[in-house]
């Protein structure tokens, strides 16, 4: 059933999936029962963070550079994305996922089924919070109403957050834990584990509140602080259920390299991968797919940031490389190691770095064996060492550089993304990074940006989906212009 329903979400495109509230042609709601929903909302979720949001997160985050002998990305490597190319991502987001979750919510409710509920609440504000992310301001308090309110006006994002947090307290106060039997195949996070339901609301909150630090900090250490030692994940919170066939795979597999038919649109960053060069770091090796087979060479060749005009003699065998892509790889909503690597910061910000090397240890460990290699051990005895007699400078350099390389393990490039808006690590290079004295992993702006010289991407422009048909959404803010949250 996990296979089916994955296929049905990614391939039916705009079509309403599980969309009990608008069609006449849909079942009744009586008969679309909230173990029946959920998969498909987890699923529609996936669908989206894992694909259209993963290919953003890809090049805005480094991971990726748009191939110089092919055009796909390139409106989105050189930070010119407009009103309507994420449309469909946006509406999916709400129509497959949100507005299933709210009705899963409603239904358990009132049955009293307490575990779905966490489930759905816990899903909900993770996708809620996505959306915020990338746009700040979105309709929130009066979406999700259906016909009682069509117009519904767009939230404050801190507004939303505070709310969301609030839900999810709510339903971790109800029961959860005893969920029905037959209800446990519904849950493609976790199997049923409730445990893990309540670790996974710990941490989404623990993320949530550090992404307050610089605008509301008194507000987020009073968040911060009881969870430090309160239960986070203890393993990954993801899908892990794709195949490899059509519509069953990996959402970014299926549509960068399934639909388009050819694997070569995404080449490494030299941004990236010139520090795990220069690391000898063997986390490349996953990242990164060296295509010719056999032992690859010393270095991955990579491409600088937007560079993608330049002529196709310029990197030599850039060719034989490309961004690792797998059918069967999971979609991420929190990992392990992530888990880890914001305990580290949390615990540097508010409990005098206590413990902050052992957490971060830890998330280093946990992004090898993430990633199937061995020497994590011998890395933080060397060069991925913790500074801890360093500067807080130093140390959020170190946990934010190896979030960023953590983060690469099942499609999860977006949260680097909102990382470095939010804190400014991985640092910014002065220079470009075919220029002398760049520093090997710093950020470079897109060589070919269509922003105001020096600036660099911080949210998404407001969907023209949602601005034609709904008068009361959000104005148009440029793509350099801060969310609620960032520097």
């Amino acid at each position: 059933m996990i296979v089916a329903l994955s296929g049905l979400v990614i391939s039916t495109g705009c079509k309403k999936q599980f969309d009990i509230n608008q069609s006449p042609n849909s079942p009744s709601p009586d008969l679309a029962t909230p173990a029946l929903v959920l998969p498909g909302a987890m699923m529609g979720t996936a669908a989206v963070v894992g694909g259209d949001y993963a290919i953003i997160g890809a090049l805005w985050a480094q991971y990726a550079g748009q191939n110089n002998s092919s055009n796909q990305y390139r409106t989105t490597d050189g930070y010119a994305i407009g009103t309507t190319d994420f449309n469909r991502a946006y509406n999916n987001m709400f129509v497959k996922a949100l507005k299933n979750y709210q009705y899963i919510i409603d239904r358990t409710s009132k049955e009293n089924n307490w575990a779905l509920n966490l489930m759905a609440t816990v899903m909900q504000a993770y996708t809620m919070q996505v959306l915020v992310d990338l746009y700040d301001s979105v309709p929130y308090s009066e979406a999700l109403q259906g016909e009682k309110q069509i117009y519904p006006k767009a939230d404050a994002g801190y507004a939303i957050y505070k709310d969301l947090i609030a839900k999810i307290d709510a339903a971790l106060a109800k029961p959860y834990t005893n969920i029905d039997p037959n209800d446990e195949s519904a849950d493609l996070v976790f199997g049923g584990d409730m445990d893990a339901w309540k670790r996974f609301a710990n941490t989404l909150k623990l993320k949530m509140y550090l992404r307050m630090v610089n605008k509301f900090p008194a507000e987020a250490q009073a968040g911060v602080t009881p969870l430090l030692t309160a239960p986070l994940l203890n393993k990954d919170a993801k899908i892990a259920s794709f195949i490899d066939g059509p519509g069953q795979d990996n959402p970014l597999y299926e549509q960068n390299i399934r639909q388009l038919n050819t694997p070569e649109n995404l080449k490494p960053s030299f941004t990236l991968a010139s520090y795990l060069n220069a690391n000898a770091d063997p986390r490349r090796y996953y990242i990164y797919k060296y295509v010719p087979g056999g032992t690859p060479p010393a270095n991955v060749v990579g491409i600088h940031q937007g560079d993608y005009t330049a002529a196709t003699t310029a990197y030599p065998g850039l060719t034989d490389w490309r961004l690792n892509q797998r059918p069967t790889d999971p979609v991420v909503f929190i990992s392990y190691a992530e888990t880890q690597f914001m305990l580290a910061e949390a615990l540097e910000r508010y409990s005098g770095g206590a413990g902050a090397k052992a957490a971060y240890d830890a998330g280093v460990t946990a992004s090898f064996a993430a990633m199937g290699v061995s020497g994590a051990s011998t890395f933080l005895a060397g060069p991925y060492a913790y500074p801890t007699a360093g500067t807080l400078d130093q140390k959020f350099n170190a946990i934010f550089t190896q979030k960023w390389i953590s983060n690469a393990y099942g499609v999860h490039y977006l949260e680097s993304f909102f990382d470095q808006n939010r804190t400014g690590y991985p640092k910014k290079s002065p220079v470009y990074s075919d220029q002398a004295g760049y520093v090997p992993g710093q950020w470079v702006v897109s060589r070919n940006s269509a922003l105001n010289a020096g600036k660099m991407p911080k949210r998404l422009a407001f969907p023209d989906s949602e601005r034609s048909t709904n008068p009361n959404a959000p104005k148009i803010m440029g793509l350099d212009v801060p969310v609620w949250w960032s520097l």
